[in-house]
């Protein structure tokens, strides 16, 4: 299996003391942190890129935090988890943002500690097949025996190299987001590879081949120009229009 890639933790904050200070948050436990100063800013990253949570600031010098999370709702996987860190501590508001969609709210003052452990908490909720490396993964038609290293489509067997098993299992995980190409990089190969290398592009062109990633299946595997890949989970009507 390659090499394990840190979660991404994008975060939205105008103050250049929280946003460090939620940088090394971030960092001392473990995960990688993306600062972001205005939304509009965050918003055109996370058309691009994939980040595996977002701490939003509430008031911001453009677009408030709310409408942050209004749209990360409407356009992305709503598993993403969302908590907000907003000097706002009436109950009406934080009501208001857990009602809106957001996962968890903590009220300014940062407490360090406190933070890192809420992080941490968000991200094995929401993503629980990760918690460890050899957990069965099901998806639509799709089965991963990850400790015996074998895939079944509706329980047939298909035969994939050993790089190509850590490439689909890792667009499975990341269902419905973008992985990046950086992100197949180490995850999968735990190295760096030429920009002008067609690897990654054989090898996803080769597993979407082996697994039918297709309507019929349920499944569509699609590039993201200049960034990466994202599997999408059709919904029936597409699937039955195939």
């Amino acid at each position: 299996m390659g090499k394990k890639t840190a979660p991404r933790i994008a975060s939205l904050e105008d103050a250049p003391a929280d946003a460090a200070l939620i940088r090394q948050v971030v960092a001392s436990a473990g995960f990688e942190c993306v600062s972001f100063s205005e939304s509009r800013h965050l918003l055109l990253a996370l058309r691009d890129a994939g980040f595996d949570l977002l701490l939003l600031d509430w008031q911001m010098p453009d677009l408030s935090g709310r409408e942050v999370l209004a749209w990360v709702r409407s356009h992305l996987d709503r598993r993403i988890p969302v908590m907000f860190l907003s000097c706002r501590d009436a109950e009406h508001d934080i009501v208001s943002a857990l009602a809106a969609g957001a996962d968890d709210y903590m009220v300014k003052p940062i407490r360090p500690a406190e933070l890192a452990a809420r992080i941490d908490c968000l991200l094995r909720r929401a993503y629980p097949a990760q918690a460890s490396p050899h957990a069965p993964l099901r998806l639509g038609d799709y089965a991963f025996d990850c400790a015996l290293r074998r895939v079944t489509c509706n329980g047939q067997p298909i035969g994939l190299t050993p790089k190509e098993f850590d490439l689909a299992v890792l667009l499975f995980r990341h269902e419905g987001r973008i992985v990046t190409r950086d992100h197949i990089t180490a995850a999968v190969w735990g190295r760096e590879i030429s920009p002008m290398s067609r690897t990654i592009d054989t090898h996803v062109s080769r597993v979407r081949s082996k697994l039918g990633l297709q309507a019929g299946h349920g499944m569509r595997l699609t590039p993201v120009y200049t960034h990466g890949y994202r599997l999408e989970r059709l919904a029936h009507t597409e699937r039955a229009a195939a």
